[in-house]
């Protein structure tokens, strides 16, 4: 649990400022399930640059609570919860020193979203607020105010998680849960998790992620781990200390981001069921004629091929459909075995290319479409998907045919200005998986949205 905050003070001689104004977000990793916002009186002066930056003055002030008056509730909101902060040093060490002053001892464990952003999103120009903000594309109003700067942060902080590939901020937060909480329960467990689209993860009572996956529905999914009577399922049952979960909206997503990290934090009950996404590839050679031929083979990593698939039959399948999309011919797809011509060409629905009656130019064009439709080589484009809420779209990024990342955004020119969309895209490994996996993707989802790009 997170408690995402931003503090504004009067200025002055450090360590005697005081709390003009504060906000706190109570965030779960999903959601604002809590919030506290007011002005506070700080007794003192403010400084006159700092009511030129904030537009806060003594008058509006002078009815506004004492900090006495509002510690209780400071202290409930952020209790058992990691403090979030843009420069959390700051933010902490005043609010610590706001307790002090009223003998009390304020300690919570703090995550600083400037440091998080340099390692995750490294390159910016920028690690202020207002300008990594601009940046990345998210909406940031009332500027150097406690509540608009806090909503600038939870928004931020919703965007490191999704870029945290070695999911360190999860694992960390797991480590600060209370023991109570972190008994395996398995009913209890499954009760808090969502009937919603993304990636989840188990975690073993020190927070390590033991086994990472992926599903439409993870409640059940996680259900059906927990009910499985299968020595793996048992062993891995007795472990679970804790489950944590990323919602993606997108399968595509949730496809791509379970690839990705599996690899990079290799769990360990994700180790011996990892295997091949797909074991059949599509090729294309021309024939001694010059027509275009295509032929399913094993997949082979030394020769490049139009698209994947996980098995030889849905390789015969996608083929059966592409003769009929395409008017191809079936003997030069390898559908029809045959010394004469295809069946096709018995019945009139096929122009003859199996024996060299249409001419070898016409066909090529034909089959040429096909590659180009399900192949991404060379191409710059970015596929649109669902995003987490009903205001949020996802976004896969393809340059020059190669699989830069993902990410998600609220507005268009989020999309339409590169240099924002590359800020907002978590950088992935373009590997032989990534790239059957949005072909597939892409394959069986034929009314996706996808927008070239210069």
């Amino acid at each position: 649990m997170y408690a995402i905050l931003d503090i504004e003070t009067t200025g002055g001689k450090y360590n005697e400022e005081g709390i003009t104004e504060i906000a706190i977000y109570k965030f779960d990793g999903h959601q604002i399930i809590d919030q506290f916002i007011s002005l506070v009186n700080p007794e003192r002066e403010i400084q006159p640059f700092v009511v030129n930056l904030t537009g806060i003055n003594s008058n509006m002030l002078r009815t506004a609570p004492k900090f006495y008056e509002v510690a209780k509730r400071i202290v409930e909101i952020t209790d058992d919860c990691i403090l979030v902060a843009h420069n959390a040093q700051f933010d902490y060490r005043i609010l610590r020193t706001e307790f002090k002053r009223l003998g009390f001892g304020f300690k919570r464990k703090t995550l600083c979203t400037v440091e998080l952003a340099k390692k995750l999103i490294p390159g910016q120009d920028s690690y202020s607020l207002g300008k990594l903000a601009r940046s990345l594309g998210i909406p940031i109003s009332d500027r150097h105010r406690a509540n608009g700067d806090a909503i600038a942060t939870v928004k931020l902080f919703k965007m490191l998680l999704s870029k945290d590939l070695e999911k360190f901020i999860v694992q960390d937060a797991i480590k600060v849960e209370p023991k109570n909480q972190m008994a395996p329960n398995l009913k209890q467990i499954i009760d808090k998790l969502p009937n919603t689209t993304g990636i989840y993860y188990m975690h073993s009572d020190n927070g390590d992620v033991i086994y990472i996956g992926k599903s439409k529905n993870i409640k059940n999914r996680i259900s059906q781990h927990f009910t499985n009577t299968s020595s793996k399922s048992k062993k891995l049952q007795r472990q679970v200390a804790a489950v944590t979960y990323e919602r993606t909206g997108s399968e595509l997503v949730a496809l791509l981001k379970e690839s990705e990290e599996i690899k990079r934090n290799k769990p360990l009950f994700n180790r011996a069921l990892r295997r091949n996404l797909f074991t059949h590839a599509l090729y294309s050679f021309k024939d001694a004629n010059g027509y275009l031929n295509l032929q399913i083979d094993k997949a082979d990593g030394r020769k490049k091929p139009i698209t994947t698939f996980t098995n030889r039959q849905s390789a015969k399948s996608f083929l059966f459909n592409s003769v009929e999309e395409f008017n191809l011919c079936q003997k030069l797809v390898g559908l029809y075995p045959s010394k004469t011509s295809c069946f096709n060409y018995s019945i009139k629905q096929c122009n003859g290319a199996c024996i060299q009656e249409e001419i070898e130019s016409d066909y090529n064009t034909r089959v040429q479409s096909l590659i180009s439709k399900h192949s991404y080589d060379n191409q710059n484009m970015v596929v649109i998907d669902r995003g987490r809420d009903i205001e949020e779209r996802s976004a896969v990024l393809i340059e020059n045919g190669i699989f830069k990342g993902l990410g998600y955004f609220n507005l268009n020119y989020q999309i339409n200005n590169v240099e924002v969309l590359r800020s907002i895209i978590t950088p992935m490994e373009n590997n032989r998986d990534a790239q059957h996996i949005i072909q597939n993707y892409i394959r069986r989802n034929k009314k996706l949205k996808i927008i070239k790009i210069d």
